[in-house]
């Protein structure tokens, strides 16, 4: 029996380009410049539409910061949950977050932009939402979004 929460045979995309930015999994790798970009952040990520109930970010080691990267990147491959990181060429400016909606056929969307990157929030929402709808086969997607 599958544990993922999207079907079988949908080929899951490995990477998106956008306007100033781009998509790949989230994965150990990113680890340094991930740690950086969202402990420099951590104020302006929790005033990030869906950031502000979590318990995360709070400050941990780079360590810590690994092992959370490297249970985000096998939940990606056991098709759990699908966390990209958000570039700009080698800069980490963010991540975005896919989860399991309310329903079988659903998804719950945030994501965040490091401080310093901040004008990159509209763009990065706008064009993952015209993403999620038109490549991924989700009938309802509940993305946090700013008013």
């Amino acid at each position: 029996m599958s544990t993922s929460f999207i079907p079988d045979d949908f080929e899951v995309p490995r990477q998106f380009f956008g306007p100033g930015f781009h998509l790949e999994p989230l994965g150990p790798e990113h680890n340094e410049r991930d740690h950086e970009a969202w402990m420099s952040s951590i104020e302006h990520i929790r005033s990030s539409p869906g950031m502000n109930f979590r318990s995360w970010p709070a400050p941990m080691s780079l360590e810590e910061n690994l092992a959370d990267m490297e249970m985000h990147a096998r939940e990606f491959e056991e098709r759990k949950s699908f966390t990209y990181s958000i570039l700009d060429g080698d800069e980490v400016i963010g991540c975005v977050y896919i989860y399991p909606g309310e329903t079988s056929d659903s998804a719950n969307v945030r994501s965040w932009v490091r401080e310093s990157r901040a004008a990159m929030d509209t763009i990065v929402r706008e064009s993952l939402d015209d993403w999620l709808r038109e490549m991924w086969p989700f009938s309802q997607i509940a993305y946090a979004v700013r008013h």
